[in-house]
């Protein structure tokens, strides 16, 4: 529970048991709301293990960092750039609004009200965080070393060069300045990156008795908790969101979650209804209250919120409709429905590892066994973090005497997911049989 790359399991801290609840790529249990900027650049996963020095080495190659940068909140703020300075900086052949390289950043740090909004400009339109920095530092002597604001744009402008060391003593020196939300955030966002969640844990703790009424600080702390796989502390913290905020969708979605997954879909369902009253119409809430009226025993509403989906649905969306289509088949026994479904979820995404899971399955049971075992090998290429289809293709592979393949796959099955019984029942069995050799 002390890195984001090794999450807590089931067994210790409350966590979900990974047989119940799918896990992503880096292990961590899938949340209820979908976050921008969640699987980049993180401790585990695969821009961190072979892009994130590539990223900081590509942001101080030049003065404006490409697509080649890991995903920041540089994304989020590209929108920032108004119509009339797009219109300057070319669409009408006027070239830039502003040409940086040609300033003196020294002379316009003397005036702080025109240095903000240069800086603004530059790191907010121009996304070169090299020429912030440089104006940052100049403004920062010029004020004394005494404006907190400077220092945390200084940190910012770190943070974005991927120098999290330094971004953590500018946000620290602007917080003895001046305690404010934003900067506490911004420090417990450092801490994430660096794959130190205990500590953003303390600085969103220590913010909130300041700013107990704040709710983006809580929603840090659970965040932080569910990507620990604390799912009893990250339950309580978003319980502490909705009583401050009722209308919170990221709270509802994610309790929601919650709920279908300790087997309460009645309440899951409760929640859905109230992101639908907010006006969230989407294929994902479509779907999920689908499941929910199915689980809750609501047939008649279930395939109705199933059409929802599939008309809301795009190109990107409709593998996974299909698919929780499939699981509702097997559910009411017509292994008909259920295959078609896979088959066109498969048909839609063909990088849809649970179908191909479940499509095995299905092979196995009409007696097509090189189908089953193609199927397996599939998903276990596409998805080696999922137990799934390592138990399955070692139970097919010990069944048809390949005792050394099942070994193996089942010892894979374990190493993503230590407590499986039946894994190790299985382990047990193989066993037997090579003392009997």
């Amino acid at each position: 529970g002390t890195s984001l790359s090794r999450p807590m399991t089931g067994a210790v801290g409350g966590g979900v048991s990974a047989g119940v609840r799918p896990t992503s790529a880096s292990g961590r249990p899938t949340t209820g709301f979908a976050r921008p900027g969640t699987g980049s650049a993180r401790p585990g996963s695969s821009s961190a293990r072979s892009g994130s020095s590539a990223g900081v080495a590509a942001a101080m190659a030049g003065a404006r960092p490409g697509t080649s940068r890991p995903m920041t909140s540089f994304g989020r703020l590209v929108r920032l750039g108004t119509a009339s300075l797009a219109s300057a900086m070319g669409v009408a052949g006027g070239g830039p609004f502003i040409v940086v390289d040609k300033l003196d950043l020294r002379k316009y740090a003397e005036r702080p009200a025109l240095a903000r909004a240069l800086f603004e400009y530059i790191m907010y339109h121009d996304h070169n965080p090299k020429k912030a920095l440089e104006l940052a530092a100049h403004a920062t002597v010029a004020n004394d070393y005494s404006d907190w604001w400077w220092k945390e744009r200084l940190g910012k402008c770190y943070f974005q060069l991927g120098l999290y060391r330094d971004a953590e003593k500018q946000f620290r020196s602007a917080l003895a300045l001046q305690d404010t939300v934003l900067c506490q955030l911004e420090l417990a966002r450092v801490y994430l990156r660096l794959d130190q969640p205990n500590a953003a844990l303390e600085v969103y703790a220590k913010a909130a008795e300041s700013f107990p009424a704040e709710v983006a600080l809580i929603v840090g702390q659970a965040r932080t908790c569910d990507a620990l796989n604390d799912a009893i502390k990250a339950v309580g913290h978003y319980k502490r969101v909705l009583s401050l905020d009722a209308t919170h969708a990221e709270a509802i979605a994610s309790l929601a979650a919650h709920h279908f997954y300790t087997d309460q879909p009645e309440l899951a369902l409760r929640f859905y209804r109230r992101l639908l009253q907010l006006g969230v119409q989407s294929t994902e809430v479509w779907n999920n209250l689908g499941l929910c009226c199915f689980y809750a025993s609501q047939y008649d509403l279930c395939l109705t919120a199933f059409e929802r989906a599939l008309m809301l649905a795009t190109d990107a969306q409709a593998g996974d409709v299909w698919y929780n289509v499939g699981q509702m088949a097997i559910g009411i026994g017509d292994l008909g429905l259920a295959y078609q479904a896979f088959k066109i979820a498969i048909s839609v995404d063909a990088n849809h590892v649970e179908s191909y899971a479940n499509l095995g399955v299905l092979e196995l049971r009409k007696g097509n066994v090189d189908a089953a075992r193609a199927n397996f090998g599939t998903t276990q290429e596409l998805a080696p973090y999922m137990f799934e289809p390592f138990f399955n293709g070692a139970l097919l592979a010990f069944k048809l005497g390949d005792f050394q393949e099942a070994f193996d796959l089942v010892n894979k099955a374990l190493a993503a997911f230590p407590e499986h019984h039946d894994s190790h029942e299985l382990v047990r069995q193989l066993k037997q049989q090579f003392a009997h050799l």
